[in-house]
């Protein structure tokens, strides 16, 4: 799943990523009359957590929208004050309305007033625009965890021969000797490289792992995963499969709130796979509802295969079955914290390495790996002990050690998605 590796020289990972370009307040209300020519709205703020801090300026146009459900109250107006807000203190904003009627009947009864800045307006000979905006990049960072294994077989078991047929699960087959057990310990060690990326979570402050002893044998950081960034940073769809259209047109609709990436790939489990399938075979050969047979040359008999690889609508949608959710000794059929897939944008994104001190163009998603001149910790193996060819201790065995130092980066975690019952 992830294929994408480049090394690093630090212990910390930090890199920031662009904020919004405009800003738009929701929640927003007033105490001001409808149909009044002036009014002051107040951001939102609960009196106990930090609360919104206002960035308008005096002179900006804006536009005020009621975002009740079924509502049509909408204004234009200009900014004639501004409050910036401090500590639990929300920020305020006055306004003087466009319209003779003044505001529109509803917004006083609002608790979700939409605002955003559409322009400005200045009378000739006026001063310029007070003060200025700064940006606000949102600087995330992880830290790879060192992943060990190791397999040990004893002199005399090497020397008591004794020959298996086999096959292997990445394929290969043949005649293996004691070699099988040391070939099924690095496939292991294979999975573990990918899965602790995948399931890895940092450790709290209170935890277990954190009271761990920072010198010990046992590591007591954690590493944030691809779940954990999700979950926290990205975008959770709850309660069953997303089986209809109207399922995906919302979550196409979410898509276009956070940064549009036009391909995404979904990694599904079978079931999911089957409700995807399911749900483009109802389709007409028309395209029913917008749907687009592109991704088959439009070949109709092509397309209704029952098997699709992709669809588009709005965005082009690629589905890949995931092996590691049908697993049955691995997430295959568990209950408490299943996962039924994920989505992930395809490409690249810029953003500014604060390691590199400079922008960088990464994948959305790639594994970082510790490296220097000196040392590569990408993947290493080698052997201690005194049987095997080794000749580094008095050990009547041959150890084969493996280990890595890595960590996943996942950018723009907001563009992600994870299906989850």
């Amino acid at each position: 799943m992830v294929g994408a590796e480049m090394p690093t020289n630090s212990d910390l990972i930090k890199w920031e990523e662009q904020g919004r370009l405009h800003t738009k307040f929701e929640g927003v209300t007033t105490a001001s009359a409808d149909a009044g020519n002036v009014a002051t709205f107040t951001l939102a703020g609960d009196g106990t957590n930090a609360a919104e801090f206002c960035n308008f300026r005096v002179g900006q146009t804006v536009m005020l929208s009621d975002g009740t459900a079924a509502s049509t109250a909408s204004n234009k107006a200009i900014i004639t004050a501004v409050t910036v807000g401090s500590g639990t203190t929300a920020g305020t904003f006055t306004v003087s309305y466009y319209e003779a009627a003044g505001q529109a009947v509803g917004m006083l009864a609002s608790a979700n007033i939409i605002v955003y800045v559409y322009g400005s307006e200045f009378n000739k000979g006026a001063n310029g625009m007070s003060g200025s905006l700064e940006a606000d990049p949102v600087i995330k960072d992880n830290k790879p965890i060192i992943i060990k294994d190791k397999y040990v077989v004893s002199g005399s078991d090497m020397a008591q021969i004794g020959w298996v047929e086999v096959t292997s699960e990445n394929g290969a087959s043949g005649y293996l000797w004691y070699i099988k057990s040391e070939h099924e310990t690095r496939l292991r060690f294979d999975d573990y490289l990918e899965m602790a990326m995948i399931e890895g979570v940092p450790a709290a402050a209170g935890s277990g792992v954190a009271a761990l002893a920072a010198g010990g044998q046992l590591g007591n950081q954690g590493t944030k995963g691809l779940f954990h960034e999700i979950e926290n940073n990205g975008n959770v769809w709850s309660g069953g499969n997303p089986a209809a259209l109207a399922d995906f047109d919302a979550i196409i609709q979410r898509l276009d709130k956070q940064g549009a990436i036009q391909e995404n790939v979904m990694f599904v489990n079978r079931e999911f796979g089957f409700d995807i399938d399911d749900m483009l075979a109802a389709q007409n050969s028309y395209g029913a509802g917008g749907t687009s047979y592109g991704l088959f040359d439009n070949d109709e008999e092509m397309a209704l295969n029952l098997g699709f690889s992709g669809f588009k609508r709005g965005y082009e949608f690629y589905k890949s079955d995931w092996k590691y959710l049908n697993d049955a000794t691995l997430r295959g059929g568990i209950v408490g914290g299943a996962v039924n897939g994920v989505l992930v944008p395809a490409g690249s994104t810029n953003v500014y390495d604060q390691v590199m001190g400079k922008n960088a163009k990464r994948p959305f998603l790639h594994v970082r790996y510790r490296a220097s001149e000196t040392e590569d910790r990408r993947y290493k193996t080698w052997m201690t002990g005194s049987a095997g060819g080794a000749a580094t201790s008095d050990l009547d065995a041959m150890e084969v050690n493996f280990l890595s130092e890595r960590a996943l980066c996942t950018l723009g975690a907001n563009n992600f998605f994870i299906f989850k019952d």
